[in-house]
């Protein structure tokens, strides 16, 4: 029997169009909800993913947004407010991630991870506050497992993805009671786009024998749209137990 736990709400997931994202979008469709969902260059794919969402019965829109820019953010969100009336929950996914030895990082390499993965949500998070509240509805964040263990090829990418952790837990606090905000921190994701000897290292690392698959990630941030809402500022990871090691 199909669960229609989100029904009636309206979700907006950045960076949708592609990879874990368009999963985000689509489970939280399947659950019922109304999806709103940005890109940045794959317009091509975020309207296919649009008319998928509308082929479940639900509405849909895919908006440009340079989640890195203010006035980007602001006018996304006048549309989704004057398209849709409502946002009950919000999804930060949209993120950058780039292997550089730390010491040959440059400062524009360290600044566009920042922009992206830690402006990017304080930004949306922001700028959909009155909305949010006045739905009492939810954030969740997209963390990662870099952003809870270090990785020495990826020290922007972790820096940024530990701020977005601690900037979860911070917006938890200043949103309460109306809003919670929680974080889901993947490991290694199983992507068509991944090399197989890359996916075949890290399996091989992880207690659970595998990579995570995409739907498990979407499964987690369900749980955080749907779950208790008492349950806030805090951060899941879905890494198979990689981080253990």
């Amino acid at each position: 029997m199909e669960s229609l736990a989100l029904r009636g709400k309206t979700a907006l997931v950045t960076g949708a169009a592609r990879r874990v994202g368009r999963v985000l979008a689509l489970a939280l469709a399947e659950a019922g909800a109304d999806v709103v969902l940005t890109y940045r260059t794959s317009q091509t794919e975020a309207e296919e993913l649009t008319r998928q969402i509308a082929a479940l019965g639900r509405r849909s829109a895919a908006l440009a947004c340079d989640v890195r820019t203010e006035a980007s953010v602001c006018a996304t969100l006048v549309h989704l407010k004057e398209r849709f009336g409502q946002l009950d929950l919000l999804v930060n996914n949209a993120a950058i991630f780039e292997t550089a030895p730390l010491d040959q990082l440059s400062l524009a390499q360290w600044d566009a991870a920042f922009e992206t993965n830690t402006r990017g949500p304080f930004l949306m998070a922001r700028e959909a506050l009155p909305l949010l509240k006045a739905a009492h509805g939810r954030i969740v964040n997209i963390g990662s497992l870099g952003g809870l263990r270090p990785w020495a090829t990826h020290a922007h990418y972790c820096a940024s993805k530990a701020a977005l952790h601690m900037l979860t837990e911070a917006m938890a606090k200043a949103f309460a009671p109306e809003i919670s905000v929680n974080c889901v921190a993947p490991g290694f994701v199983d992507l068509p786009e991944e090399r197989a000897q890359i996916k075949t290292h890290f399996a091989e690392k992880t207690p659970m024998r595998r990579l995570a698959r995409p739907e498990e990630i979407a499964e987690a941030v369900l749980f955080f749209a749907t779950g208790p809402k008492f349950i806030t500022g805090q951060t899941l990871a879905v890494d198979g137990g990689l981080g253990l090691l």
